[in-house]
């Protein structure tokens, strides 16, 4: 297993259930990118997103106070550039496909998965952006 040679991002995490957050977020660390917050719903990310501006959010698509979706498209509405990955365990439909979210990873995240979507982030992001993480 290869641990990702792009630059560190600062990620957030949101995800009700804290067990798949907590594994999230220890992928995230493997890979090598800094985890600046973790919580359980759309409302809360909304709110984080504003207050840390990560590079990418990974979003669990089924929360309360908010699905992923919707607070997808409200991240989207104030800042078109955000990167956001919605994380389901459900099968993809219209709502998410049409959220604005640049990927969709399956539950179980797998290490493999999850260190090619943020590969692909990373290269999407302007030299200069991205948290230096050691």
């Amino acid at each position: 297993m290869e641990v990702s040679p792009c630059r560190g991002m600062r990620v957030l995490i949101a995800d009700d259930h804290k067990s798949v957050a907590t594994s999230l977020a220890e992928l995230v660390s493997y890979c090598n990118h800094q985890v600046v917050d973790v919580v359980g719903s759309g409302l809360e990310a909304i709110l984080a997103y504003t207050r840390y501006h990560p590079d990418v959010v990974l979003m669990d698509y089924r929360m309360p106070k908010l699905n992923g979706a919707t607070a997808c498209h409200n991240i989207l509405a104030r800042d078109p550039a955000a990167r956001i990955i919605l994380v389901s365990g459900w099968s993809p439909s219209y709502e998410v496909d049409n959220s604005g979210a640049i990927g969709i990873l399956a539950k179980p995240v797998c290490l493999e998965r999850l260190e090619a979507a943020l590969k692909a982030v990373a290269e999407m992001l302007p030299l200069g952006e991205g948290a230096s993480v050691s």
